[in-house]
């Protein structure tokens, strides 16, 4: 008798969307089936990865993560072109670190001029992702909505408390939310119920499912991501059938376990093998559980998951 392997049944489908404008856009989304289940179902369009960019030179990374962005990380336009000429980057994640009220607090004006300018020197989707401070936050995705309309931003994130100030003005300037909670599908579910009676179209939403690094949390996202696309896709939850993003480079590089020198804790070897080795691990587990976009740091790191990416999309 011949062995037939066991199938599961789904009912629902991940929602397409757009990110970008214009020939380097790119559509994420579609799938009808888990992660990379091939054999069960449809996954028209492959994972894709936005390679980060900080509007201000960080002060705190490793030396092995600023060794490949070395001369331009004072300069975001400088560093987004490098990524893009030569690290082949097909998303750019712009990170508005500097706006924090509890840094460097910069205005509005200024941070909305970066933007301006990165979008203008850049021909592949940008993402602007803020501080983590709801009213900042609010303050200044709202005036970037505004420059920056006809580029189709994602902007984010978009959190219960900012929605309405956020989602109004990605409707008006036709950009995407990246609706962002805190690793809890019910809260997931209730935000994206949230936009959607505010006004924003399925076609403008992306989910952050927030994440942690691999040994701070990476399992309880995992598990959370998990549950949300057994929801989506086999008991036709239409309010979490979007697709996700894992900004994950910042959880992973600022660990002890990646920032910590050789010299200080020889047994835990070579700085840059671990760093790039732990970004690469995390990022192939939110793969696995579901993500249809990663935000890395390293081209190494990006090297080995593009390369897993070939693999699993041709079996």
């Amino acid at each position: 008798m011949a062995f037939e392997i066991p199938k599961v049944s789904y009912s629902g489908k991940i929602k397409e969307i757009q990110l970008g404008e214009g020939p380097k856009a790119i559509t994420v989304g579609g799938e009808a089936s888990y992660p990379f289940h091939l054999f069960e179902g449809e996954m028209p369009h492959a994972p894709r990865i936005a390679m980060e960019v900080y509007d201000v030179a960080p002060e705190d990374w490793p030396p092995a993560a600023m060794e490949p962005f070395a001369g331009v990380m004072d300069d975001p336009v400088a560093w987004a072109k490098k990524c893009i000429d030569e690290y082949g980057a097909e998303m750019i994640c712009l990170q508005l670190v500097s706006i924090d009220p509890n840094g460097l607090d910069r205005s509005v004006a200024e941070a909305t001029e970066v933007v301006q300018k990165v979008a203008e020197a850049v021909d592949v989707p940008l993402i602007v992702w803020g501080c983590g401070n709801d009213e900042k936050d609010a303050e200044v995705l709202r005036q970037v909505a505004e420059v920056c309309e006809g580029k189709s931003l994602s902007i984010g994130p978009v959190t219960e408390d900012n929605y309405k100030q956020v989602g109004a003005a990605a409707i008006a300037y036709k950009h995407t939310v990246i609706a962002s909670t805190p690793i809890d599908i019910n809260l997931c579910k209730q935000l994206n119920i949230l936009l959607a009676d505010l006004g924003v179209p399925d076609e403008k939403i992306v989910v952050d499912p927030t994440t942690g690094g691999l040994g701070y949390g990476l399992e309880y996202t995992y598990s959370v991501m998990e549950r949300s696309r057994m929801a989506a896709l086999t008991q036709q939850d239409e309010r979490l059938q979007f697709p996700m993003i894992c900004n994950l480079a910042k959880e992973v590089w600022k660990v002890k376990e990646v920032k910590t020198p050789e010299a200080e804790d020889p047994k835990l070897g070579d700085g840059k093998k671990r760093g790039v080795a732990m970004e690469a691990t995390t990022a192939m587990s939110l793969l696995l559980a579901g993500a249809s976009v990663l935000v890395m740091r390293h081209p190494e790191a990006i090297a080995q998951v593009r390369t897993a990416l070939q693999d699993l999309s041709s079996n």
